[in-house]
């Protein structure tokens, strides 16, 4: 389960529209309009964005009267932060030992 997870989670993260509409909604909610506005794509373009990082559950749409705004839902990358913070580990690990190599020599 957690390896299915962490798939979509990274899938949705490795497009860099995906990346600065999470972006702007960690500074808050959007509506699909709002979050179009900086980008040179439709708003059908958008929409199709979202619905990846929905099925990721990094994005959540409320309702508001008529507004659906968006909001993010960073608890998927925790499970991606701690994935990464083995091999953040293992580079530190690696990067000391050659520390050490280089002074002894």
């Amino acid at each position: 389960m957690v390896t299915a997870t962490l798939d979509v989670t990274f899938a949705a993260l490795a497009d860099p529209t995906r990346r600065a509409i999470l972006a702007r909604l960690s500074r808050g909610e959007a509506t699909v309009k709002e979050l179009a506005e900086p980008f040179a794509m439709t708003q059908p373009a958008i929409s199709k964005h979202l619905k990846v990082l929905e099925r990721a559950g990094l994005v959540e749409r409320g309702r508001d009267a008529q507004r659906r705004p968006c909001r993010l839902v960073a608890a998927p990358m925790r499970a991606a932060t701690e994935w990464l913070g083995g091999y953040r580990r293992f580079w530190e690990e690696s990067y000391d030992r050659l520390d050490q190599v280089l002074s002894d020599e």
